[in-house]
């Protein structure tokens, strides 16, 4: 199977999944009435992942107020519900992402180190900011748990970006 890796830039096809408590919500891509960030993380075996989406939660009335958040994994309906009760997280949080949905994405893809972790294959961390029209302004991913974004940091360029109206850089 070839990887592929999105065009920052340019308009990405929707993808839809369904969503903890609800129905499904187009997570990336399509036209959206402001600026989002979708976050992927590795799911329910990973402790690094709560503790940066921890954070995320921590600080998401900062970010609410410029952008709409979603974040999601490759888990299933029980354990992405089991981690949104344990932890009480506001965002939306989204499950069942698929292989050739990561791979679309450009994200790395790991197996299971054994069943302990996890059952099947799923994605390694991914950051992605979309203008409201569907185009990618940003996109930072990862090959393991331990690099991720600094949500502060973060957050800082893309009010920047947004309040700028800058380009997308990297289309060289």
């Amino acid at each position: 199977m070839t990887d592929t890796k999105p065009r920052v830039g340019e308009r990405i096809e929707p993808m839809t999944l369904p969503m903890v408590g609800s129905d499904e919500m187009v997570v990336i891509g399509g036209d959206k009435p402001r600026w989002s960030m979708f976050f992927v993380y590795r799911g329910r075996h990973c402790p690094r992942c709560k503790r940066f989406l921890n954070k995320l939660n921590a600080v998401l009335p900062d970010w609410s107020k410029h952008m709409e958040i979603v974040v999601a994994s490759a888990d299933t309906a029980e354990k992405a519900a089991a981690d949104y009760a344990e932890f009480g997280w506001d965002f939306d949080l989204c499950y069942g992402l698929q292989e050739s949905q990561m791979r679309a994405l450009g994200l790395y893809v790991s197996s299971p180190l054994s069943e302990a972790e996890t059952s099947t294959n799923f994605a390694e961390p991914g950051a992605f900011a979309m203008r409201p029209d569907g185009s990618l302004m940003l996109v930072d991913i990862s090959n393991g748990p331990a690099a991720r974004p600094d949500l502060e940091e973060l957050l800082d360029g893309m009010i920047f970006n947004i309040t700028n109206d800058r380009p997308v850089r990297g289309t060289v």
